[in-house]
C-alpha cells in the first residue's frame, strides 16, 4: 500500500527525535491496516514495511516486558519466523542480528512451552524458566538508542522503500 505522510508530519516526527520519526511511519502502517495487523492484511504491506513494522513490536515489546512478552503477546513468528534478523545484518547491524538470531535459537527450541496459553502467575514465571533471554535482553537495552538510531537514518535514506506499494 501507498503510505502518504505530510512535509509537515515529518519535520514535527524528526524535531521530535528517531522514536517519534518511525512512529509517525507504522502508525500510517496500522491506520491503514485498519488499526491492526492480521493475515489478512499482511499482503497490503511490502516488505520493508514489515520489516520496520517488525522492529516497532520487537521494540515496544522487549523495552516493556523482555522476550517472554513479546512471544506471549503473539510476535514471536512474525520476528522469528521472517527475515528480520537477516535484514537487520544486511543493514548493517551485525550485533543486532546476532543478539536476534541467538534469541530465535532460544524461540526455536522452546517454542511450544514460550507460546502455551498461560494466566499472569504462570505468565510471570516464565521469567525464571526462561533465564536465557536474560543477557540478549540486557544487551537489547544498552544498545537500543544505537539501533533505533541506525534504523531511523537507514529509513530516511531509502523513504520511498519504506511508503510504496507492495509488490
Amino acid at each position: 500500500m501507498n503510505i502518504t505522510i505530510s512535509d509537515e508530519s515529518f519535520r514535527k516526527a524528526a524535531a521530535e527525535g528517531m522514536d517519534a520519526f518511525l512512529r509517525l511511519i507504522t502508525d500510517a502502517y496500522l491506520d491503514a491496516l485498519g488499526g491492526e495487523l492480521t493475515a489478512e492484511n499482511m499482503p497490503q504491506l511490502n516488505g520493508w514495511q514489515h520489516i520496520l513494522l517488525s522492529y516497532r513490536f520487537f521494540q515496544e515489546e522487549v523495552m516493556d516486558g523482555g522476550f517472554c512478552q513479546l512471544v506471549q503477546n503473539g510476535y514471536g513468528p512474525y520476528i522469528f519466523d521472517n527475515p528480520f534478523a537477516k535484514v537487520m545484518r544486511e543493514i548493517g547491524l551485525h550485533d543486532f542480528s546476532k543478539m536476534l538470531y541467538k534469541a530465535k535459537r532460544v524461540y526455536d527450541e522452546h517454542k511450544e512451552e514460550l507460546t502455551r496459553e498461560r494466566d499472569d502467575d504462570e505468565f510471570m514465571a516464565m521469567y525464571e524458566q526462561f533465564p536465557q533471554f536474560d543477557d540478549l535482553e540486557d544487551w537489547y537495552i544498552e544498545n537500543e538508542e544505537e539501533i533505533t538510531s541506525h534504523i531511523a537514518h537507514y529509513v530516511d535514506e531509502h523513504l520511498d522503500d519504506f511508503l510504496k506499494d507492495a509488490e
